[in-house]
Order: structure tokens, then sequence, then C-alpha cells
């Protein structure tokens, strides 16, 4: 199950989420491997909470698709084949292309952009020696920002329902690739879409964006 790293003794408040946070941190930066049993008696030692906290947390990892049960009812870290990660990027696709095609039409659209380029830009200037992890997550507040300002709660529930599937097809696909999916002049090709001002070519840059993604990733 690998060296302790995220999954090391809790602070004894709101263990619930804390054990969330752990264990999501170990299974997207691989540390629990994909197809890795999570074996309840391991894990609960190693965070130092009880086996019902334990339990609780796993039935939100579930819910976010970064756990899965497998025969006999044993739990497992989700393994992500070609098609599912093509199937997740899909769905982006769909949501994150619905998002900028609201934005285009957006009464206050430049404040928007201002706050999107404002993302890249600090996207743009990771440090060379930043984890990977940290990059991703820079990489994720971009898109996670372009839905939250579609002001559409319903499109924002069903983008954070899948991040932690986008999270761990990027993350397993490696660093090169992954690197590759955080260039900033291709995401900048979006907002100067969406500022155009126009939802259809905005909802095209989106997808022209996660198809090229996608088949970096699984290249």
């Amino acid at each position: 199950m690998g060296q302790p790293g995220a999954l090391l003794g809790l602070q004894k408040t709101n263990l619930r989420q804390q054990a969330v946070t752990a264990l999501r941190s170990a299974i997207t930066s691989g540390e629990l491997r994909p197809r890795s049993a999570l074996v309840e008696t391991e894990l609960s030692e190693r965070l130092q909470i009880s086996r019902g906290t334990l339990r609780e947390a796993l039935r939100q990892l579930q819910q976010e698709g970064l756990v899965v049960t497998g025969a006999r009812g044993r739990l497992h870290v989700r393994h992500l084949d070609t098609k599912e990660i093509q199937d997740i990027f899909s769905v982006r696709a769909a949501l994150e292309g619905l998002a900028a095609s609201a934005i285009a039409r957006h009464p206050e659209r430049p404040l928007v952009i201002a706050r999107l380029r404002a993302a890249l830009e600090l996207m743009g200037q990771a440090p060379k020696d930043e984890t990977l992890d940290d990059r991703i997550e820079a990489d994720l507040d971009f898109h996670r920002l372009l839905c939250r300002s579609a002001d559409n709660e319903t499109l924002l529930h069903s983008w954070t329902n899948l991040e932690g599937s986008i999270r761990m097809s990027i993350m397993y696909a490696g660093r090169e690739r992954a690197v590759g999916n955080m260039d900033t002049d291709r995401h900048h090709e979006i907002v100067d879409a969406i500022e155009a001002g126009d939802p259809e070519d905005a909802a095209l840059a989106v997808r022209t964006h996660m198809s090229w993604a996608v088949s970096n990733l699984v290249a």
C-alpha cells in the first residue's frame, strides 16, 4: 500500500472531512495505487480514526468516483481505462462548454474575463520545482472558476462531482503529459472566444480544448 504520506494521524476535529481529504490526496497522488484494496483495519490505524468514521469518508469517495466496490463488496481504488477517461472528458466538455456559452452572454462578461485571465496568470507563474499536484490544482482552479462564473448551480455541482475523476485522469498520465495539458496559451483561446461574445464559438473552443487534452492524456 506504499509508505505513509498523506495518510498520517489526524487532529481530533472534523475527522470525517479530514479523512476524506487525506484519502483523496493519497489516491490522486498515487500513494494509493489504482486497484489497490482499501482495508479498513489498516487505514483506520494509519489515520488514527474509528472504522465508523473511515466508512463515512469512504462513502463520500465512492460518490466522487475515486473508490469502487469490487468482488464480495470489497472497496478498492478506482482504475481508469482509456474509455473511462474519454467519457470523463466528454462530460467535462459538455459542462464547461455550457459554462463558456453562458458567460459569453453574461451581462458582466468583462469582469468574468478579467478573473479568468488572472487565474491563468497564476497558472502560468508556476515555478519549475512546483509539485505536479500543485500544478493540477492551479489548472482545476481555472476550470472551476469557469463553471462557477456561469451562475448555474446544477452545472457547478455536476462538475464538482466529476472533479476527483478529472484529477485522477491527469495525475495518472504522468508529469510530462499532465503538464502538457496546462499550457496557458491553449487556455487563453477559451477566454478569447468567450470575450468575443459568441456563445457557439465559446462552446466550440472548450470542446476543441478538451479533445486535445484527452488525446494527450491517453496517447
